[in-house]
């Protein structure tokens, strides 16, 4: 997205990739692209207004890979956020999405719940709020994203692996040095190894979180925003290309780990789905797993409550990203050009 807009500002622009472009971290989401309903916990309102409005966008802008999705979201008895908690955030949801809504929320009783998800335990039930969001494939989303910056001129460059970059905008490629007038560091998860290994400062740092998810081998037609019994997390059970998409997990790592889901994530995320329905799962209901590790700014002992914003960072000529969202993309993109263009070549 950041290489779509330099270029359309009327940048000549190299997108540089170490491995195959959505190879990573942004094909690893929960499929979602939301405003973030619990960041409203957290006081985050700029936030989601703005994932609101961009939600909006790629809806619009690419209907083939994306969607609107009814989900609910269960209240029960002892529920950790009562109904009323839950009711003011729906208003507020809609309200901060204002034109840009996809649906208006409402309360469904414990027959019309049950009646759409039979398999709801229903004991201590009181009924769920429904509401909407937006649901995409990231992968092929990504991918779209990037025909849209190579129409525009930008160079695509994979398995191409940046050794280290200077304060005057030198690149060091695989042993070879070139010179550009901006370099934007935007590689996620890496972006502070990358500034480390260049003896670049950085005022930021990172928490890098494992999300894992599962695949069910299970069908269903509406999406289901859940309180795990054990820890009071929320999680996803949501309908995905015929499939269900169970997820996250939220798990400190170290950037040389592997990236996958654990089997205490599985058996974690198995025993969240069994305590909620009756139609209870096992492994060998798992179709497959998948992890991404998220780059969160550095600012909370819990990262359940750390933010998903960004920080946009500049020393001379290389501009840096930490932090950030899938469904706020475009908006980073923009802040990224206009700065880009502020700063003197």
């Amino acid at each position: 997205m950041a290489a779509w807009e330099l270029a359309k500002a009327g940048h000549s622009v190299d997108l540089i990739e170490k491995s195959n472009v959505m190879s990573a971290t942004s094909s690893a989401s929960t499929k979602l692209l939301h405003g973030g309903l619990r960041y409203l916990e957290h006081g985050r309102f700029s936030l989601v207004r703005e994932s609101l409005r961009e939600r909006a966008w790629w809806l619009e802008a690419a209907p083939d890979v994306t969607q609107v999705i009814p989900i609910l979201f269960p209240i029960f008895q002892g529920s950790p956020r009562s109904r009323w908690t839950i009711k003011l955030g729906m208003v507020l949801y809609d309200r901060l999405a204002g034109k840009f809504g996809v649906g208006k929320h409402r309360w469904m009783n414990c027959d019309e719940l049950l009646e759409v998800i039979p398999d709801l335990k229903s004991a201590g039930l009181k009924g769920a709020y429904l509401f909407y969001d937006g649901q995409m494939d990231d992968h092929a989303l990504g991918l779209w994203a990037t025909e849209q910056a190579k129409a525009e001129g930008v160079t695509v460059r994979e398995h191409t692996r940046v050794d280290r970059i200077t304060a005057d905008g030198s690149v060091e490629i695989q042993g070879s040095q070139r010179q550009y007038d901006r370099v934007v560091n935007v590689a996620g998860p890496w972006v502070v190894e990358l500034l480390k290994q260049s003896g670049l400062p950085h005022e930021y740092d990172l928490d890098l979180v494992r999300g894992s998810h599962l695949l069910l081998d299970r069908a269903m037609n509406y999406g289901l925003m859940l309180n795990a019994r054990t820890d009071g997390r929320l999680f996803f059970v949501l309908p995905y290309k015929g499939k269900t998409l169970l997820g996250t997990t939220e798990v400190r790592q170290e950037l040389n780990e592997p990236v996958a889901c654990s089997k205490s994530e599985t058996d974690y995320l198995i025993t969240a789905y069994n305590d909620t329905f009756d139609d209870s799962i096992d492994q060998s209901d798992v179709v497959s797993s998948f992890a991404g590790l998220r780059p969160l700014l550095k600012s909370h002992k819990n990262p359940n409550k750390a933010t998903r914003e960004y920080r946009i960072e500049q020393h001379e000529k290389v501009i840096t990203v930490f932090g950030g969202k899938w469904t706020t993309a475009r908006s980073l993109a923009k802040e990224i050009a206009t700065k880009a263009n502020n700063q003197p070549a």
